[in-house]
């Protein structure tokens, strides 16, 4: 059997000098940023909303907090994938700590679009009288940071891509824009958004109350919020499964290693008797192979020169069988 040196004796770096996890300093810098802009509007809320005795501000405030959790919980993650980047533990780096943290912070926006719904269906059900102006400037106020948050999570997440856009002469980018996506920094991105998304209904449902006395309208709103709060959410939860699960055999860099064995096959006597791929970096795969072979001279060596020539494939375990 020919295999490449285990990882625990082999530095993580594929043959092209890449790292398998680079890191992404200016998303780790913009989710700190957005944190602390968070944390600070919720304080402003919440203090006003104590002091000018108002459900509505008191409201918004903690549901703010939430989403400063989240975002600190993205944080958190790209320190820590820093931190242990040399850990000789992670075999593949750390990039999985921030997958997972996308994962929990999609749970967590779940959660928030659970109780979203449970508010919605109270207030429908038992009515409240609404104060129309400051709940209007509340929901403005919200409005606005969240939108701050999104252009600063936004010009990270354009940064990242821009630092990934390199001019290999064999690279395919499979996946469109989101090749190499950053799944913790959407996570975080998505809880801004989903803010501002219910921010925009609140308005506008206030707004109606305020002008056409539909007071229906607002708890409707926050259902219709949450609904599309709990789609988004979905999406990413199935995005970063998969990761967490290695579930990556039905990606196009698995028939890309496929037709590479098959265009080597009559030459060398070739078969492919098994096959792993999984995701060890945001653009980088790493896979395991087992071939059977009528040539004597063929070696290990050889199928990973052939398989080179795709470098997001960035770690390569060969197993020769002589038939």
């Amino acid at each position: 059997m020919n295999t490449l040196p285990t990882p625990a004796t082999r530095p993580p770096h594929c043959s092209h000098g890449h790292a398998f996890d680079s890191g992404n300093p200016a998303a780790e810098r913009g989710t700190r940023l957005v944190m602390w802009l968070t944390l600070g509007t919720m304080v402003v809320e919440i203090t006003a909303g104590w002091w000018f005795n108002s459900m509505a501000l008191l409201a918004d405030g903690w549901h703010m907090s939430s989403h400063a959790v989240a975002i600190g919980l993205s944080a958190l993650a790209y320190a820590m994938a820093r931190r242990l980047a040399a850990d000789p533990r992670f075999a593949f780096g750390t990039w999985k700590i921030e997958v997972l943290a996308g994962f929990s912070s999609a749970l967590f926006l779940l959660g928030v679009a659970a109780l979203m719904v449970v508010g919605s269906v109270e207030r429908l059900l038992d009515p409240q009288p609404i104060r129309y102006a400051e709940a209007m400037a509340v929901g403005v106020l919200g409005l606005v940071v969240n939108l701050a948050s999104a252009f600063i999570l936004g010009d990270a997440h354009h940064g990242h891509d821009h630092g990934h856009d390199h001019s290999h002469g064999h690279h395919e980018d499979h996946d469109g824009p989101g090749h190499h996506e950053d799944l913790n920094l959407r996570a975080a991105y998505l809880h801004v958004i989903a803010d501002a998304a219910t921010s925009v209904l609140a308005i506008l449902a206030l707004a109606g109350g305020w002008w056409l006395g539909w007071s229906w309208l607002d708890p409707v709103m926050g259902v219709v919020g949450a609904v599309l709060v709990a789609l988004w959410a979905r999406g990413l939860i199935a995005e970063t499964g998969k990761v967490l699960l290695d579930r990556e055999m039905d990606h196009p860099v698995v028939g890309e290693i496929r037709e590479v064995i098959t265009e080597h096959a009559a030459a060398h006597g070739l078969r492919l008797t098994d096959l792993h791929v999984w995701r060890v970096g945001r653009g980088a795969w790493a896979c395991a192979l087992t071939l059977v072979t009528h040539d004597p001279a063929l070696t290990a060596d050889a199928v990973r020169q052939w398989l080179s020539v795709h470098e997001e494939i960035v770690h390569v375990t060969v197993e020769l069988q002589r038939a």
